[in-house]
């Protein structure tokens, strides 16, 4: 019985070790969204996130909602000096969310300011 519960053990630590492998690693989709930078902050009580929201459209139902992981410094300062002005943002999406990463499946990895769109609306 013993020898049957260590195995069962370490094949359980197996899988969920491989599951969250997956989970983080592995990317459901990527691509670039576009439209209005119309929030990003920093949100949290014990672990800070960073979270933002892009208007693609008219309606509330357009909006394209992103995290970004600490790691990305450069996104982060973009998206501060962009609010309020069109981007560019390329993304990819996980399978799950990670409550620790972010409170989204999409996660930021660059931006552009969309200087054409910028341009127009002056």
């Amino acid at each position: 019985m013993k020898k049957f519960l260590i195995k069962f053990s370490i094949v359980l630590i197996l899988v969920l070790a491989c599951y969250s492998a997956f989970i983080y690693f592995a990317t459901y989709s990527e691509g670039i969204r576009a439209g209005e930078l119309v929030k990003f902050s920093s949100k949290g009580v014990l672990i800070k996130t960073w979270e933002g929201e892009i208007s693609q459209g008219v309606s509330e139902g357009q909006l394209f909602e992103f995290s970004v992981q600490d790691k990305e410094k450069e996104v982060i300062q973009n998206l501060n000096d962009f609010q309020g002005k069109y981007v560019k943002l390329h993304y990819f999406e996980r399978y799950k969310s990670i409550f620790w990463l972010g409170d989204t499946k999409f996660f930021i990895t660059k931006v552009e300011e969309d200087t054409q769109r910028n341009n127009r609306r002056f």
